[in-house]
């Protein structure tokens, strides 16, 4: 899988109630929640990204609360995926149960600025600085990872096995 997009660029320790305000958490409307998406760090940024953008940040991403509304208005405001250097264990999981994929990548967090447009290969973990000329060597995805992904998330990639069985 390859994404290429146009970069947003966060610091470090973003917790998920500056992703995604607790007041946006209850319902299921992922729309409405795309709309709040990162509003305590760009109240403007739902309406300034595009779909295939990606997001960098630094340290500890999505760290906080479990909600998974976090990961899911990143992906319900169009984001492809969010490379870090180091992301909260239960955002890792849960953003790949939901299917937005995730990469680390400390080079990347530190050298791609925002505005850059960057190329990224899912399954060798290579991240192009198409802005730079550079390229950047993330920790790939594993395989079962990248299906979940592929199939949209957990539930949908569980019941498509079940259809197999």
């Amino acid at each position: 899988m390859i994404f290429k997009g146009r970069v947003w660029k966060f610091g470090d320790d973003v917790d998920t109630d500056v992703i995604i305000p607790v007041q946006y958490t209850n319902g299921t409307d992922v729309k409405e929640m795309a709309e709040h998406c990162m509003e305590g760090l760009d109240p403007n940024f739902h309406s300034k990204v595009n779909t295939g953008d990606i997001i960098v940040g630094g340290n500890n991403f999505g760290c906080g609360s479990s909600r998974e509304p976090a990961p899911l208005s990143i992906k319900g405001a169009g984001i492809s995926c969010i490379i870090a250097k180091s992301f909260a264990r239960i955002f890792y999981r849960n953003s790949f149960n939901i299917g937005l994929p995730l990469l680390e990548c400390a080079e990347a967090s530190n050298s791609i600025q925002e505005g850059d447009e960057i190329e990224v290969d899912l399954n060798l973990g290579i991240i192009i600085n198409l802005s730079r000329g550079e390229t950047l060597q993330a920790k790939p995805i594993p395989q079962f990872m990248q299906e979940l992904i592929q199939d949209g998330g957990l539930i949908k990639h569980i019941a498509k096995q079940l259809k197999f069985s």
